[in-house]
């Protein structure tokens, strides 16, 4: 047991209280962002926004830049999506849960290799000594930002790429000593299986109703 609160201390022991105090921010709303999503609730961008520009700030402080240029994304995103879920047409939402169709899934996969691209490209930009974790970072980049976007226009694909994403960060987080957002993920690919089965059975209904 000791053990295991160590692992989620240890490294903080050295860090700013501040920083620990933003991290624990961070981890309380980007919880809360992912339980408003599985609810299909607006408030998961406000919730959103807090979480992601704390975490830009963090990341960017240790140095993990992948990481970070994926958070201010989900920043910008996430303004994109408040919007889109918010537009109304005769008091009726406009942007139903939906599948991806054939060009949404090309462009899903262009956003993932062109996110890879960018990201690998920001690294050399800083003169980073890239390592195995820092491939993980740029692969896991390409999904989660492919997964942002789906989720701004509310496609059941997004929850399938969250899963996948989140279960590859999970260990990578803990390798990095980071067990608080190691736990966070854990959190939310439990969240993303659940919001994946609520919004499927949301688009089957409605699919019966239509």
């Amino acid at each position: 047991m000791n053990d295991i609160l160590d692992f989620f201390i240890a490294a903080y022991r050295g860090s700013p209280t501040y920083l620990v105090c933003l991290e624990a921010i961070a981890f309380v709303f980007g919880i809360l962002s992912v339980w408003y999503a599985k609810k299909e609730n607006i408030l998961v961008y406000p919730t959103g926004i807090i979480c992601t520009g704390i975490t830009v700030y963090i990341l960017n402080v240790n140095e993990y830049y992948g990481d970070m240029m994926m958070n201010f994304y989900y920043t910008i995103m996430s303004v994109y999506g408040w919007w889109n879920w918010s537009r109304k047409k005769d008091n009726k939402y406009v942007v139903p849960i939906s599948r991806t169709n054939t060009k949404e899934k090309l462009i899903g996969v262009l956003l993932f290799v062109l996110t890879i691209f960018v990201t690998y490209l920001v690294y050399k930009v800083y003169d980073y000594d890239i390592k195995t974790a820092n491939y993980i970072d740029i692969l896991t980049s390409g999904i989660f930002f492919t997964a942002m976007w789906y989720m701004a226009n509310k496609k059941l694909e997004n929850w399938t790429l969250w899963i996948i994403a989140d279960i590859i960060t999970i260990p990578l987080y803990a390798h990095r000593g980071l067990g608080m957002l190691s736990l966070q993920y854990l959190i939310f690919t439990i969240l993303a299986i659940q919001g994946y089965i609520e919004w499927k059975k949301t688009l089957n209904n409605n699919l019966q109703t239509a």
